[in-house]
């Protein structure tokens, strides 16, 4: 203690710091929490249906161990059903111009598509007008849906079982917004202690 001081705490201070302390920490478990529920698995699914190639979208600027690639992008109509869902169906790599692109084999009939439900695909920053042909930065649901008169899902499927069609599937992780709670997390209780440690200085007095 500080010589000619003593910890004389004020009422009101206390009051304050122990509510400022108890709200950073009710928000921060609850911030944890919500990096929890975030981090639960996407959803496994299964499909069958046909692929339509004529809808064949090739994604732009994706890279796998730095090369460069597309991802490909097919609809499949579910067996049963006049709706088609989004298959993301594996990685290819580049060719030495982007004027011709890589073949890629789709195979023909029904078949059984498995993988992860996503909610949409990867959007990159673009510039212009999104583009319509084959080559393409991003793909939106909806407008391809009203592009194509396809009745899509509002979902895409980003296939892992394989089709023996020459594609890569290792995919990268997928950011789910778990990180940026704990750091939400961790400023309630920086906060919360910042309180206490305020309270503590302030309440030191001169004699």
């Amino acid at each position: 203690m500080p010589a000619g001081y003593s910890f004389r705490p004020r009422l009101w201070a206390l009051a304050l710091a122990g509510a400022a302390c108890a709200a950073g920490v009710l928000l921060g478990n609850w911030q944890l929490r919500r990096a929890d529920e975030k981090r639960v698995a996407l959803p496994r699914v299964a499909v069958e249906g046909e692929f339509l190639p004529r809808y064949t979208v090739y994604l732009d600027n994706k890279t796998r161990r730095g090369r460069a690639g597309y991802e490909v992008v097919t609809p499949l109509r579910i067996r049963g059903a006049s709706s088609s869902v989004l298959v993301n169906r594996g990685w290819i790599e580049a060719g030495r111009t982007r004027d011709v692109l890589p073949e890629v084999r789709t195979p023909a009939g029904e078949l059984r598509i498995e993988g992860l439900a996503l909610p949409r695909l990867e959007r990159v920053m673009a510039v212009g007008q999104p583009a319509t042909g084959k080559l393409r930065q991003n793909l939106d649901l909806a407008a391809f849906a009203q592009e194509t008169g396809l009745a899509l899902e509002p979902r895409v499927i980003e296939q892992h079982s394989d089709s023996a069609d020459g594609l890569a599937r290792d995919w990268p992780p997928h950011e789910t917004g778990a990180e940026k709670s704990e750091g939400y997390a961790l400023q309630w209780y920086s906060l919360a202690a910042l309180a206490v440690v305020l309270f503590i200085v302030l309440s030191f007095r001169k004699n």
